[in-house]
């Protein structure tokens, strides 16, 4: 009725190395990607952005919009003098 004896230097080891091999086969699954694939991957989601923001309805415009002047500011002002 003796039990194994089990040194627990090599069973933390054991489990370190076990750990250790599971995160690489996930990085292998995640990163592990050849250059062509990386590049198709990359075009493939550069192409599909292009084609999105070329079918938008409205373009983003900072500021305010431009007068008839091509200056920036109140679009209810000319420039002709108040004749009130």
């Amino acid at each position: 009725m003796t039990g194994d004896i089990v040194n627990l230097r090599q069973a933390r080891k054991a489990r370190a190395r076990r750990e250790k091999e599971t995160r690489a086969a996930e990085n292998r699954v995640q990163f592990g990607r050849s250059k062509s694939e990386k590049n198709l991957t990359r075009t493939t989601v550069e192409k599909s952005a292009a084609h999105v923001d070329a079918h938008k309805r409205e373009h983003p415009q900072a500021g305010p919009k431009p007068r008839g002047d091509g200056t920036a500011g109140d679009a209810g002002k000319t420039d002709e003098p108040d004749r009130s």
